[in-house]
């Protein structure tokens, strides 16, 4: 499953040439940060805000080497950049490209901006028992055994720095010695519960030297400690798990664990989750992780920006990708400028009908190398392709280091050369380059195979994409929106096809497509021979989708050709400033924030609406249903929109 760090879209009226200058400078300055993909846990996508990809330079997390200079460098401007951003999306896709080309409403479209502002867009989860998660309770469960609230204030910077850095096994030191200052048991004792609270791995002793106490620091069992927090000190009677509810702003999921592994001086490993969320949005999702107070948890919020973490538990279990139900959005469409009656036809279509369940653009990344063609290459044991797909150079937006690394790249075709190029080694093109240093250029696959597992299989996925778009808009230029005979419905977890005296039974809701893979069957009709004929066209055999490596072998899986959201409510909202809230957020409402008054007649008008979508689906899509507009940044930038505001 694979989620990609992306930047926001705009579907935006066209702009007057003096908002156009203003815009291309602001794109200018912030082209393109870095992406990452998300776990994949089989065939279907989780489905979270969705976002273009930026596919050039997936970042590769939890690397700590060289992690502050890259990061850095992530955020920095880039080098001389003579086009403008306009210009340089030329290179990307549309939605054409990549099948997205039906739809099925029948209202005439408007335009909408969305994702303004990041607190336009809001992600909340929908856990597996159905409930919606929300932040509403900052409060700690009570538990004798939690050290007190002086533990987080007993140590001095000086200490906290000297202690991480033993932690970290990052100097020579074997030990730090804390001294005593006011010599009491219950001082002591504070001591000892921080070091060890706030250093997994480390264990204390009282020492006296020349007459005074110190607390001595040491490791009680080498690297692993780290990883591992200490068994013995947690109570048998409370669940190994802290589950709590993450709203983050403007941070994606890895991001955000990132950060708090990096405060509570753990492993980002011992957290969990039922799936990522994107970064230009305001998100609410159940985070577990292993052995960490919720005091301690609670603590952050006095210390991390764009964080909030409560409605604390303690369970015996984590979290597994997947296990969720979907999310419920709620989406602001600002300065709209359909009627009232495009409007109520449009939402009605919504929430009567439903949207083509297309995969979003994000899927295959904004530059003139979309994922899929790599994908496709894999597929076609073309390993010589892979590598140069991925360190060719390209047209359209890059940063200023990575045009550098493809440039000597085609040059030299020294990865030697090309990596003393590339400042930021955690992306894609780095861990390749690292990998044909180790195996030699003519090991490819060895070296392709350095990248990890989840980045590697977002190529194969994107290829299987990019047939089911193509295939579902041919299905429904064929047949259009009812079931037929021969179309795919499934019973239980089993495809199975309709038959001609069942076809009544059915509707368009029903129908199913495959994913293409050696697990599953196809369409008896039209549609079922088009999937063979596009796959010979791209020279792959569509009876055998097994590879030699087995990792790039598909199976398939089956996906619904149309959705219809639940939960579908909306309302057109008058305003004058762009920059106020339109809604209260669930923090806005902890901290007793009340909604900016709107007036009843103002400048602007927005479209509010509400959704809850199941997994693997694509919120974008949704809205490209009731805007009837093209999503892909390429469209949007060459109506002169402004996206990543």
């Amino acid at each position: 499953m694979e989620t990609v760090e992306m930047n926001s879209v705009s579907l935006k009226r066209p702009r007057s040439e003096d908002d156009v200058a203003t815009a291309d400078e602001i794109k200018r300055q912030k082209i393109l940060e870095k992406s990452k993909a998300e776990n994949d846990s089989g065939q279907s996508i989780e489905t979270v805000t969705e976002r273009p990809e930026d596919t050039k330079s997936e970042i590769i997390p939890n690397e700590e080497s060289e992690e502050q200079e890259e990061e850095e460098l992530e955020d920095s401007d880039e080098d001389g950049d003579p086009e403008s951003f306009a210009d340089m999306m030329k290179h990307g896709l549309t939605e054409s490209d990549v099948g997205i080309t039906k739809f099925v409403s029948s209202h005439k479209g408007f335009s909408g901006i969305l994702k303004e502002r990041y607190s336009d867009f809001v992600v909340h989860e929908i856990g597996k028992d159905g409930r919606v998660s929300h932040l509403d309770d900052f409060s700690v469960p009570v538990d004798d055994e939690d050290p007190s609230e002086e533990t987080f204030t007993v140590l001095s910077d000086e200490d906290k720095q000297r202690l991480e850095e033993l932690q970290l096994f990052k100097n020579k030191e074997t030990s730090v010695a804390i001294e005593v200052i006011e010599d009491t048991k219950e001082k002591r004792t504070i001591i000892h519960q921080a070091v060890k609270s706030l250093f997994p791995g480390l264990e204390t002793k009282t020492e006296d030297r020349d007459g005074k106490k110190y607390i001595i620091a040491y490791h009680a069992a080498g690297k692993k400690a780290l990883a591992n927090p200490r068994k013995h000190s947690w109570p048998k009677s409370r669940g190994s798990y802290c589950h709590f509810v993450l709203y983050k702003e403007n941070k994606d999921t890895m991001d955000a664990i990132n950060v708090l592994s990096k405060f509570l001086r753990v492993k980002p490993n011992i957290f969990s989750y039922m799936g990522t969320k994107d970064k230009r949005a305001i998100t609410v999702q159940e985070i577990a992780v292993l052995r960490i107070t919720a005091q301690r948890l609670a603590h952050l919020n006095k210390c991390l920006m764009n964080f909030k973490l409560g409605n604390f538990s303690y369970k015996n279990h984590p979290l597994k990708l997947g296990e969720l139900q979907g999310n419920h959005f709620t989406v602001v469409l600002r300065n709209i400028t359909g009627t009232d009656e495009q409007i109520e036809q449009a939402m009605h279509s919504l929430r009567e009908i439903g949207f083509i369940n297309y995969y979003g653009m994000q899927r295959f990344g904004t530059t003139a190398v979309p994922t899929y063609q790599i994908g496709r290459a894999i597929l076609q044991n073309n390993w010589n392709e892979v590598m140069d797909l991925i360190l060719k150079p390209r047209p359209g937006a890059e940063k200023g280091y990575l045009v550098k690394c493809r440039e000597e790249w085609a040059k030299t075709k020294d990865p030697a050369a090309a990596l003393k190029k590339l400042p930021v080694k955690r992306c894609v093109e780095g861990q390749l380059l690292r990998g044909l240093l180790k195996y030699g250029m003519k090991n490819i696959i060895s070296a392709f195979g350095i990248i990890p597992r989840n980045n590697r299989l977002m190529y194969i996925h994107s290829y299987q994409s990019y047939v089911w778009n193509n295939m579902v808009s041919k299905r429904i230029e064929e047949y259009g929106l009812r079931a037929v005979p021969g179309d795919l419905i499934l019973k239980g977890a089993t495809a199975v096809h309709i038959e001609e005296g069942d076809v009544d039974n059915y509707t368009i809701h029903d129908v199913v497509m495959p994913l293409p893979g050696f697990d599953v069957i196809y369409p008896k009709h039209k549609i079922g021979e088009a999937y063979k004929e596009m796959l010979v066209a791209d020279n792959l055999d569509i009876n055998n989708m097994r590879h030699k490596i087995r990792d790039y072998s598909l199976s398939g899986a089956y996906r619904k050709i149309i959705i219809r959201p639940q939960n579908v409510n909306w309302e057109v909202v008058a305003y004058d400033d762009p920059k106020i809230p339109l809604f209260t957020t669930d923090l806005d409402k902890l901290e007793g924030k009340p909604l900016p008054v709107l007036p009843t007649d103002g400048k602007f008008r927005a479209l509010k609406m509400e959704f809850s979508l199941p997994p693997s689906t694509y919120a974008t899509m949704a809205i490209r249903e009731v805007l009837k507009m093209d999503t892909s940044i390429k469209n949007q930038t060459q109506l002169n929109t402004t996206w990543l505001r």
